[in-house]
């Protein structure tokens, strides 16, 4: 992941893109280790670069919702954020939930994101989504300009980057 995180912001610079121009989309994260997303996001927010979420963004993905400033993500109508206890593999591979893991997602997310979760039954092993509605008051619409969003609209560039799992290859549209 650190070496995504650098590999983007070397094409960001190899590709002439400021980082006020940039906008990452996210589409499909299944999440992953939250150390890895710490480093990611920690990188994405000191860029400048803005982030669209378009599609799911779980597990730990979700932690771009207490890392990145507010004015600078928001959501299409495709958004959906998944919410679980974070676990680790014992060593027979099979999940163990991870209370410190958990902990520390739930101490990054902001106070409105932890009521919330809250009120839909916690950070448990089941994954509960965050979507269409839920999301007013929590990101900004990218449907539905306010007066900040369409301020970011200005400075998006009409080739944003496109965030993609790991697994999958990066593009620019």
């Amino acid at each position: 992941m650190r070496f995504r995180g650098l590999l983007l912001c070397v094409a960001l610079s190899a590709a002439g893109i400021t980082s006020a121009s940039a906008t990452m989309r996210i589409s499909e994260d299944r999440g992953g280790q939250i150390g890895q997303y710490l480093q990611t996001f920690a990188t994405l927010r000191s860029s400048g670069e803005s982030v669209v979420v378009d599609g799911d963004c779980l597990s730990a993905c979700t932690l771009l919702l207490g890392l990145m400033p507010r004015d600078r993500v928001c959501a299409t109508r495709r958004a959906r954020f998944g919410f679980h206890a974070a676990w680790m593999p014992d060593i027979d591979g099979r999940p163990v939930t991870s209370p410190m893991g958990t902990q520390a997602l739930w101490n990054i997310y902001p106070l409105n994101v932890r009521h919330w979760i809250n009120r839909h039954g916690g950070l448990s092993r089941h994954m509960i989504f965050m979507q269409g509605r839920s999301l007013s008051g929590i990101i900004a619409s990218c449907d539905q300009p306010t007066r900040s969003v369409q301020r970011l609209d200005r400075r998006y560039s009409v080739r944003p980057v496109r965030y993609v799992p790991a697994n999958a290859a990066s593009d620019r549209r």
